[in-house]
């Protein structure tokens, strides 16, 4: 029998924040139409690429360091502000804390993007990214660093995200529960209406994530 889940975490972009202003405001930045942009985002995610290849392809000759450098100036959000969080979000968090389980945000993001949870009213057991961690997924060593950082084993963890390739996949293959959230561009490409292969849950949302985890004992 497996072990009863004791801390959740989550990935960041299209699980727990909606990357749909960040990415129309660097579509605005760079001065490529929207649809444009996000066609070529597409591309990228049904061929399996990283998601870095629309700016290379675009414009190969924007160096991204000194473009984010220059939004901040410009005034512009170094990257996600509280009014991209999820509706669901937020509750989503409270909820598994008021029901006993510890949980925790990690997810392939700049280490800027752990400032969004310092001040969402939750208190979070873990606060990472790929950039504080020193790996990303689908790399085995960032499951392995989330469980570390948790003193758990990785069998008492549950993961939810929206990417089968890098979130499902990876977080079953490290012994980790995976839950799949059916929202944003990989989730809908890679899985379509179907249940993500090889997680423990699919969802469409975070409202029951609670009964979810539960469920998963």
């Amino acid at each position: 029998m497996r072990p009863a889940v004791e801390a959740v975490v989550f990935d960041v972009g299209e699980t727990l924040v909606s990357e749909n202003r960040a990415w129309l405001e660097w579509a605005d930045w760079l001065g490529v139409p929207p649809l444009t942009f996000l066609g070529v985002l597409g591309g990228a995610i049904a061929r399996g690429e990283d998601h870095r290849m629309p700016f290379r392809l675009l414009r190969p000759d924007a160096d991204l360091r000194l473009e984010r450098t220059r939004r901040v100036e410009a005034g512009l959000p170094e990257l996600f502000i509280g009014d991209d969080l999820y509706p669901d979000a937020v509750p989503a968090l409270l909820a598994l804390r008021a029901a006993g389980y510890r949980v925790g945000v990690a997810g392939n993001q700049p280490r800027a993007a752990e400032r969004l949870f310092d001040d969402v009213g939750v208190e979070l057991d873990l606060v990472a990214s790929s950039e504080s961690l020193g790996f990303e997924k689908p790399d085995a060593a960032f499951f392995a660093a989330i469980a570390a950082r948790l003193a758990l084993p990785a069998a008492s963890i549950a993961y939810v995200g929206d990417r089968i390739d890098n979130d499902v996949r990876p977080a079953a293959a490290a012994g980790m529960r995976a839950v799949f959230v059916r929202r944003g561009p990989w989730a809908w490409l890679q899985a379509g209406r179907e249940a993500a292969p090889g997680a423990d849950a699919t969802i469409d949302d975070l409202t029951t994530i609670v009964d979810v985890i539960r469920a998963l004992a």
